[in-house]
């Protein structure tokens, strides 16, 4: 087990990471939240896999349990399900004293955290997270969210936990879809700031088709989501409210948030989209002359086999620049573009115009069909 902690002005917090550490890390951040009541929100999927685990955890703490569970799916981020939440707030006599705990993948992860930010004017949170996406992306660094029909995390607040406990265990039962799409994630922090991390992650591809615990590879996936924690931790720090710095997480994120908003949040998990959104940040980087051919060509190595093929329905370029401009990144005509300078070395671009990312993205579907490919 493994212990990352988050130092910033207002709210630090420790970040818990190994196989079974459930029920011993848990209680500790609970009694530290609230002596009063504990309401968990969670997904029918997490709920009927895990029953009674949160639960179990807290068996011997004096507080009110409660649970809340919502639909499954990112097409059920909205506003509309968040009332989900603040009914079961209401129903549970929760205050600004209770502590919410959200357990599940990153949708909850955002939605339960957006609740904690709103209700009440603020209440505490623990992130539980059970997907290797919400471990190493979504459940650190405070940024909660839903959508709207028109963008990709339109709606949100800034909420930082009490703290996070990533019981590693919960990736046995993880679909080979579901774990596929957190690797993305889980690379990108090698691609952005860490080239060491994309360097071991390349070299254990075949580890990284296997599920976790497998084999006795916990201490692999310890060591991975430590680190890639570590690069969101470092920059967190040094740029909590995404001012400048923090925006190189989007890496990937500009095409992604086009790809789940076309496709209404039903056809592509978040880190799917993201896996081709860096593939495409990637090759504009190249043919901008930023990135170099041998990086590019490593990139392309480790992601393209694991990336789903994404079919986008007819996308002109007027479509393409309003879809863009609606990301929540966006500023009046143009948006911050992530890119590369290097393996491990990402920079923002500022200015870079919708209109000026078209060509480049028909050029891509053009040199990458197996990628990524529009509908006739």
């Amino acid at each position: 087990m493994r212990t990352l902690n988050v130092i910033l002005p207002g709210a630090s917090y420790p970040i818990h990471i190994g196989a079974g550490i459930l029920r011993s890390h848990l209680p500790g951040l609970v009694s530290q939240a609230t002596r009063e009541a504990a309401i968990v929100v969670t997904t029918g999927n997490v709920a009927r896999l895990y029953p009674d685990a949160v639960g179990a955890a807290l068996r011997d703490l004096p507080v009110r349990l409660a649970t809340v569970v919502l639909p499954d799916g990112e097409r059920h981020k909205t506003l509309d399900t968040m009332a989900t939440i603040y009914d079961g707030l209401m129903q549970a006599r929760a205050n600004r004293k209770s502590v919410l705990i959200a357990f599940g993948g990153g949708v909850v992860g955002d939605m339960a955290g957006f609740a904690a930010a709103t209700f009440m004017r603020g209440m505490p949170l623990i992130q539980v997270p059970t997907t290797l996406l919400a471990q190493v992306d979504s459940s650190v660094g405070g940024k909660t969210a839903v959508n709207h029909r028109e963008g990709k995390n339109a709606i949100g607040a800034f909420k930082q936990p009490v703290g996070v406990v990533m019981d590693l265990e919960f990736l046995r039962t993880l679909p080979r879809r579901e774990q596929r799409a957190g690797l993305f994630e889980l690379v990108k922090h090698g691609i952005v700031r860490d080239r060491a991390l994309f360097d071991d992650l390349a070299a254990a591809q075949a580890l990284l088709s296997e599920p976790p615990g497998s084999a006795g590879s916990w201490a692999f996936w310890e060591d991975a989501v430590y680190r890639s924690c570590r690069v969101k931790a470092q920059v967190v720090q040094e740029d909590e409210r995404e001012q400048n710095l923090r925006a190189i997480l989007n890496f990937g994120h500009t095409l992604a948030h086009l790809i789940e908003t076309h496709t209404g949040y039903e056809t592509y998990l978040h880190g799917e989209a993201v896996g081709t959104g860096m593939l495409f940040a990637a090759f504009a980087s190249h043919v901008w002359g930023l990135l170099p051919a041998e990086d590019w060509q490593r990139i392309r190595a480790l992601l393209e086999p694991l990336v789903v093929p994404v079919r986008l329905a007819p996308l002109d370029r007027a479509r393409f620049i309003e879809l863009l401009l609606h990301d929540k990144k966006a500023s009046e005509a143009s948006l911050r573009f992530i890119v590369l300078e290097g393996l491990g070395r990402a920079g923002i671009r500022p200015g870079t115009t919708p209109a000026e990312l078209w060509p480049l993205f028909e050029r891509f579907t053009a040199d990458q069909p197996q990628v990524l490919r529009l509908a006739a």
